[in-house]
Protein backbone atom coordinates (compact mmCIF):
# COMPACT_ATOMS: atom_id res chain seq x y z
CA UNK A 1 0.00 0.00 0.00
CA UNK A 2 1.16 3.63 -0.78
CA UNK A 3 2.64 5.57 2.05
CA UNK A 4 0.43 8.52 3.08
CA UNK A 5 1.84 9.33 6.97
CA UNK A 6 5.02 9.51 8.72
CA UNK A 7 5.68 9.59 12.26
CA UNK A 8 8.49 11.09 13.81
CA UNK A 9 9.87 10.37 16.77
CA UNK A 10 13.08 11.94 17.91
CA UNK A 11 15.59 12.63 20.77
CA UNK A 12 15.30 15.73 22.47
CA UNK A 13 17.19 18.18 20.26
CA UNK A 14 17.93 16.04 17.63
CA UNK A 15 16.26 18.30 15.23
CA UNK A 16 12.82 16.16 14.72
CA UNK A 17 10.66 18.34 14.96
CA UNK A 18 12.88 20.53 12.30
CA UNK A 19 12.62 17.92 9.91
CA UNK A 20 8.98 16.72 10.42
CA UNK A 21 8.52 20.43 9.61
CA UNK A 22 10.45 20.14 6.39
CA UNK A 23 8.99 16.97 5.23
CA UNK A 24 5.10 18.59 5.83
CA UNK A 25 6.53 21.20 3.28
CA UNK A 26 8.74 19.58 1.01
CA UNK A 27 5.64 16.74 0.30
CA UNK A 28 2.71 19.63 0.65
CA UNK A 29 1.01 17.07 2.96
CA UNK A 30 -0.36 18.20 6.45
CA UNK A 31 1.87 18.72 9.76
CA UNK A 32 0.74 17.48 13.38
CA UNK A 33 2.54 18.55 16.54
CA UNK A 34 1.03 21.43 18.42
CA UNK A 35 -2.03 21.07 16.53
CA UNK A 36 -2.65 17.91 17.68
CA UNK A 37 -2.11 19.38 21.30
CA UNK A 38 -4.91 21.52 20.75
CA UNK A 39 -7.20 19.07 19.49
CA UNK A 40 -6.90 17.36 22.83
CA UNK A 41 -7.07 20.14 25.14
CA UNK A 42 -10.42 20.93 23.66
CA UNK A 43 -11.49 17.54 23.88
CA UNK A 44 -10.77 17.32 27.18
CA UNK A 45 -11.44 20.66 28.68
CA UNK A 46 -7.52 20.66 30.07
CA UNK A 47 -4.83 23.45 30.05
CA UNK A 48 -3.29 22.73 26.94
CA UNK A 49 0.26 23.31 28.29
CA UNK A 50 -0.63 20.34 31.03
CA UNK A 51 -1.98 18.15 28.06
CA UNK A 52 1.88 18.92 25.89
CA UNK A 53 3.59 18.27 28.97
CA UNK A 54 1.43 14.60 30.18
CA UNK A 55 1.05 13.42 26.28
CA UNK A 56 4.66 13.48 25.51
CA UNK A 57 6.69 12.58 28.74
CA UNK A 58 6.23 10.81 31.35
CA UNK A 59 5.38 12.46 34.73
CA UNK A 60 7.88 10.79 36.66
CA UNK A 61 11.41 9.21 35.88
CA UNK A 62 10.49 5.64 36.79
CA UNK A 63 8.01 3.09 35.99
CA UNK A 64 7.47 2.33 39.34
CA UNK A 65 6.38 5.98 40.39
CA UNK A 66 4.66 6.17 37.44
CA UNK A 67 2.35 3.43 38.42
CA UNK A 68 2.33 4.12 41.87
CA UNK A 69 0.71 7.46 41.17
CA UNK A 70 -1.91 6.22 39.09
CA UNK A 71 -2.61 3.14 41.46
CA UNK A 72 -3.04 6.69 44.32
CA UNK A 73 -5.95 7.88 41.64
CA UNK A 74 -7.52 4.80 41.62
CA UNK A 75 -6.06 3.82 38.38
CA UNK A 76 -6.77 6.51 36.02
CA UNK A 77 -3.91 9.25 36.08
CA UNK A 78 -4.09 12.30 33.69
CA UNK A 79 -1.98 10.69 31.43
CA UNK A 80 -4.29 7.39 31.09
CA UNK A 81 -6.48 9.92 30.51
CA UNK A 82 -4.73 11.65 27.41
CA UNK A 83 -3.72 8.62 25.98
CA UNK A 84 -7.14 7.27 25.14
CA UNK A 85 -7.59 10.89 23.74
CA UNK A 86 -4.52 11.24 22.08
CA UNK A 87 -5.25 7.91 20.55
CA UNK A 88 -8.61 8.41 19.28
CA UNK A 89 -7.23 11.84 17.94
CA UNK A 90 -4.04 10.61 16.08
CA UNK A 91 -5.99 7.84 14.54
CA UNK A 92 -9.05 10.37 13.08
CA UNK A 93 -5.88 12.36 11.73
CA UNK A 94 -4.50 9.48 10.01
CA UNK A 95 -7.82 8.85 8.51
CA UNK A 96 -8.79 12.12 7.66
CA UNK A 97 -5.65 13.07 5.33
CA UNK A 98 -1.54 12.37 4.44
CA UNK A 99 0.28 14.16 7.06
CA UNK A 100 3.32 13.73 9.36
CA UNK A 101 2.99 13.70 12.71
CA UNK A 102 5.63 14.33 15.58
CA UNK A 103 6.02 12.29 18.78
CA UNK A 104 3.34 10.98 21.06
CA UNK A 105 3.91 7.65 20.10
CA UNK A 106 1.88 8.09 16.61
CA UNK A 107 4.31 4.81 15.42
CA UNK A 108 2.79 2.65 18.01
CA UNK A 109 -0.97 3.73 17.97
CA UNK A 110 -0.66 3.60 14.04
CA UNK A 111 1.28 0.39 14.26
CA UNK A 112 -1.73 -2.15 12.47
CA UNK A 113 -1.63 0.22 8.81
CA UNK A 114 0.55 -0.22 6.27
CA UNK A 115 0.67 2.89 5.18
CA UNK A 116 2.91 4.01 7.74
CA UNK A 117 6.45 5.51 7.78
CA UNK A 118 7.49 5.43 10.84
CA UNK A 119 11.22 7.08 11.62
CA UNK A 120 13.33 7.71 14.71
CA UNK A 121 16.20 10.48 15.10
CA UNK A 122 18.90 10.44 17.03
CA UNK A 123 22.30 12.03 17.42
CA UNK A 124 25.21 12.00 19.90
CA UNK A 125 25.11 14.40 23.16
CA UNK A 126 27.54 16.82 21.98
CA UNK A 127 25.42 17.73 18.92
CA UNK A 128 22.47 17.58 20.57
CA UNK A 129 23.78 20.37 23.51
CA UNK A 130 24.79 22.40 21.53
CA UNK A 131 21.60 22.32 19.38
CA UNK A 132 19.05 23.04 22.43
CA UNK A 133 21.62 26.07 23.74
CA UNK A 134 21.42 27.64 20.37
CA UNK A 135 17.42 27.26 19.91
CA UNK A 136 16.14 27.43 23.22
CA UNK A 137 19.36 29.11 25.67
CA UNK A 138 20.60 27.91 29.03
CA UNK A 139 18.85 27.02 32.23
CA UNK A 140 19.84 26.32 35.89
CA UNK A 141 20.35 22.52 34.43
CA UNK A 142 23.52 21.73 32.23
CA UNK A 143 22.47 20.82 28.83
CA UNK A 144 23.57 17.46 29.26
CA UNK A 145 20.68 17.15 32.36
CA UNK A 146 18.15 18.70 30.64
CA UNK A 147 18.37 15.99 27.23
CA UNK A 148 18.90 13.22 29.99
CA UNK A 149 15.69 14.13 31.86
CA UNK A 150 13.41 14.87 28.38
CA UNK A 151 14.36 11.41 26.79
CA UNK A 152 14.54 9.25 30.60
CA UNK A 153 10.34 10.79 30.85
CA UNK A 154 9.93 9.84 26.66
CA UNK A 155 11.36 6.56 27.65
CA UNK A 156 8.94 5.80 30.37
CA UNK A 157 5.91 6.86 28.91
CA UNK A 158 6.72 5.16 25.31
CA UNK A 159 7.02 1.83 27.59
CA UNK A 160 4.18 2.54 29.70
CA UNK A 161 1.81 2.77 26.90
CA UNK A 162 3.08 0.40 24.52
CA UNK A 163 5.15 -2.18 26.30
CA UNK A 164 8.08 -1.53 24.19
CA UNK A 165 11.48 -0.08 24.15
CA UNK A 166 11.71 3.75 23.30
CA UNK A 167 14.08 4.26 20.21
CA UNK A 168 14.88 0.49 19.51
CA UNK A 169 15.35 0.70 15.64
CA UNK A 170 13.09 -2.60 15.63
CA UNK A 171 10.10 -0.32 16.08
CA UNK A 172 11.10 1.79 13.38
CA UNK A 173 11.31 1.66 9.57
CA UNK A 174 14.12 3.58 9.69
CA UNK A 175 16.47 5.29 12.58
CA UNK A 176 18.63 8.43 11.09
CA UNK A 177 21.51 10.18 13.24
CA UNK A 178 21.19 13.44 12.34
CA UNK A 179 24.67 14.78 13.77
CA UNK A 180 26.24 12.55 11.76
CA UNK A 181 24.15 12.50 8.35
CA UNK A 182 22.83 16.10 9.06
CA UNK A 183 18.97 17.56 9.32
CA UNK A 184 18.65 18.83 5.35
CA UNK A 185 20.01 14.75 4.29
CA UNK A 186 17.41 13.43 6.76
CA UNK A 187 14.84 15.08 5.42
CA UNK A 188 15.78 14.05 1.80
CA UNK A 189 16.26 10.45 2.87
CA UNK A 190 12.88 10.15 4.42
CA UNK A 191 11.62 12.06 1.65
CA UNK A 192 12.77 9.65 -1.00
CA UNK A 193 11.67 6.87 1.19
CA UNK A 194 8.23 8.38 1.28
CA UNK A 195 7.58 9.37 -2.60
CA UNK A 196 9.41 5.90 -4.14
CA UNK A 197 8.67 3.67 -1.90
CA UNK A 198 11.46 1.87 -1.95
CA UNK A 199 9.40 -1.63 -1.47
CA UNK A 200 8.08 -0.10 1.76
CA UNK A 201 5.15 -2.70 3.25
Amino acid sequence: MKKKIITISREFGSGGRTIAKALATRLGIAYYDKELVKQMAIDTGLDQQFVSDESDYAPSKSIFAYNLQEGMLGGLCAADILWDVQRKVILQLADKEPCVIVGRNADYILRDRTDCLNAFIHADTSFRSERIVRLYGTTEKTPEERLKDKDAKRRINYKHFTEKEWGMSQNYHISLNSGVIGIDKCVDIIADLFTGQSNLK
